[in-house]
């Protein structure tokens, strides 16, 4: 693998940005930002893309951005870029891991196609290594080695990013199955409540699905984050 490749193909933070008028990267990236939100992946063509910027056609994008793998790269760096990131850590390490988790699902939460795209991409933009090196940070100044910093760095992530991505396929499996419609969801729950009844041998799902309740996403959100960070805590003691 030569410099500056992963898997044969150059990464775009080593190719040279070309000066044109009225055109630049972050224009391109911006645009397909936007058209990511609101048509989602789907929809994220560079003929789409190049459709919102005005009078360009898709070649000319590819002259910024190299491919669309590039363009994907480009687009998940400027997305944590808008994680606020610390000069240094503060006093308490378990707050600092746990503010940036929560800002980094808010970032999610505004560009849900983050988590569909970030697990398929090396993590080499330069905020997204800044996000990490500052997680490192962190543990390894709570006597982590750079090693279980890393796995424990992974571990937030994968909560994190693993609850984002599953939120973003629940979502987009409910407004294909109608069950963001209260009505529709409540026979949904109904039905599955009746067949779970007919076997007779699970009544506590049965129970549950009579009286569905329980802690809101955001609050299962923060439970899962607080057992990472207390498994956490105890390997550091």
């Amino acid at each position: 693998m030569g410099e500056g490749e992963t898997d044969g193909f150059p990464l775009i933070w080593t190719q040279p940005q070309p000066r044109r008028r009225g055109l630049d990267r972050e224009k391109v990236v911006a645009a397909a930002i936007g058209v990511a939100d609101e048509a989602g992946l789907d929809g994220l063509t560079m003929k789409a893309v190049a459709a919102r910027l005005g009078p360009y056609s898709p070649m000319a994008l590819y002259r910024h951005v190299h491919s669309k793998e590039g363009l994907f790269d480009l687009m998940l760096d400027a997305a944590t870029a808008e994680i606020p990131l610390p000069a240094e850590p503060g006093d308490d390490w378990r707050d600092d891991l746990r503010t940036l988790a929560l800002e980094t699902r808010r970032m999610t939460s505004r560009h849900p196609w983050f988590a569909v795209l970030v697990h398929a991409r090396p993590p080499a933009g330069p905020h997204m290594m800044r996000r990490l090196e500052f997680m490192l940070t962190v543990l390894v100044r709570q006597g982590a080695s750079v090693g279980d910093a890393m796995t424990y760095a992974a571990l937030l992530d994968r909560h994190v990013l693993g609850s984002a991505l599953q939120d973003s396929e629940e979502a987009r499996q409910e407004r294909r199955q109608g069950l963001d419609d209260d009505a529709r969801l409540y026979a949904a729950v109904a039905a599955l409540r009746d067949l779970a009844a007919a076997d007779g041998g699970l009544p506590h799902l049965t129970e549950w699905l009579t009286h569905p309740a329980g802690p809101t996403p955001e609050e299962r959100f923060a439970i899962g984050l607080d057992f990472v960070l207390d498994g956490i805590a105890r390997r550091l003691s």
